[in-house]
């Protein structure tokens, strides 16, 4: 009976290990299949290729992307320029991986750009497994996108916040996706108003980015002054002909008194490219004469006091941030 009993205990014990040993054996399953998914699926790889590309880490976001590097200027590929183009990249989203042709997968990443829901899609092959258990997966190959820039009168640009030169005014930018990349040119005296382009996914069509440069308040502030000087000193000319001005008044009869000049609008200054220069607009000041005259036939003095609109045009010089004026009067 003791061996019966004995015996029975052992089965007992035997099928507790065997009941353990299969959850325990479930369980391994369980942890492998959810860090399998979690840390080592699609999604994963994905996940790890936004995160080098927010660090502005572009030589781990290239090898993440397999990413092929057009003949284009580099300047956003890496460091500040590239980690602002995920600045404005908001509510971002990675979807569930789908089954996708050769047996891949795609993964879509939802997110929004200035308010504008867009959204980009990896597909991604499997690799080798890793220790045994763990897939891999790796984003297929493909070119990265570019985005081509142009400037007004310039060789210099900045593409999210890098400097960067452009050859006749024109330069072409590798470019990450998902992104935002805002292409701007400022100096003391010229500046663009900056443009903004999004970038998601490498057959997009970049919409080009013309900047369009134009004189900044200081440079036409100084202009305006030196303009304005200039006329001042011609009406402190006191005869009917300034000369080298643009006022002049006439009459048959004879002047009696001192001829006084005052402006009474001065000009408003435009500054324009043209022909890869920058010209100055035609210019029109408003300037009012007065003197006494005597009538030569009947020797009546009288008053006069006329004003009238004035055109002349100047020539504009610039050497770095010496700014020239030089009006031109004719005739």
């Amino acid at each position: 009976m003791d061996g019966v009993k004995n015996g029975a205990k052992l089965i007992k014990i035997a099928a507790a290990w065997l009941l353990i040993l299969m959850l325990a054996i479930a369980a391994a399953i369980v942890t492998i299949t959810v860090v399998n998914n979690n840390s080592f699926g699609p999604a994963r790889t994905v996940q790890n290729y936004l995160d080098a590309l927010r660090d502005g880490n572009g030589a781990k976001a290239l090898g993440l992307l397999h990413g092929r590097v057009p003949s284009a200027n580099a300047a956003v590929l890496d460091g500040a320029g590239l980690a602002k183009s995920q600045q404005d990249v908001k509510d971002v989203k990675i979807g569930e991986p789908v089954d996708a042709a050769g047996n891949r997968q795609k993964v879509t990443v939802s997110y929004s750009i200035a308010g504008k829901a867009l959204s980009s899609d990896f597909t991604l092959a499997p690799g080798p497994k890793h220790w045994l258990f763990f897939d891999s997966w790796s984003i297929a190959p493909t070119t990265l996108p570019v985005l081509n820039v142009s400037v007004v009168n310039a060789n210099q640009a900045s593409v999210n916040g890098v400097d960067a030169n452009m050859p006749e005014g024109k330069n072409s930018f590798a470019v990450f996706y998902p992104g935002s990349y805002e292409a701007e040119y400022r100096s003391p005296l010229f500046a663009a108003p900056p443009v903004q382009r999004s970038v998601s996914g490498p057959l997009e069509s970049i919409p080009a980015v013309a900047l369009a440069t134009g004189p900044t308040t200081d440079l036409l502030a100084q202009v305006g002054a030196t303009v304005h000087k200039y006329l001042d000193a011609c009406a402190k000319q006191a005869v009917l002909m300034p000369a080298n001005c643009p006022m002049s008044a006439a009459t048959d009869n004879r002047v009696v008194s001192a001829v006084k000049w005052s402006i009474l609008e001065y000009p408003d200054v435009s500054i324009t490219p043209y022909g890869g220069k920058w010209i100055m607009a035609p210019l029109t000041v408003k300037a009012q004469v007065q003197y006494q005259e005597q009538n030569l036939f009947t020797g009546t003095v009288a008053p006069v006091k006329h004003a009238e609109d004035f055109g002349f045009t100047a020539k504009l010089s610039i050497d770095g941030t010496t700014v020239g004026v030089t009006p031109v009067v004719s005739y």
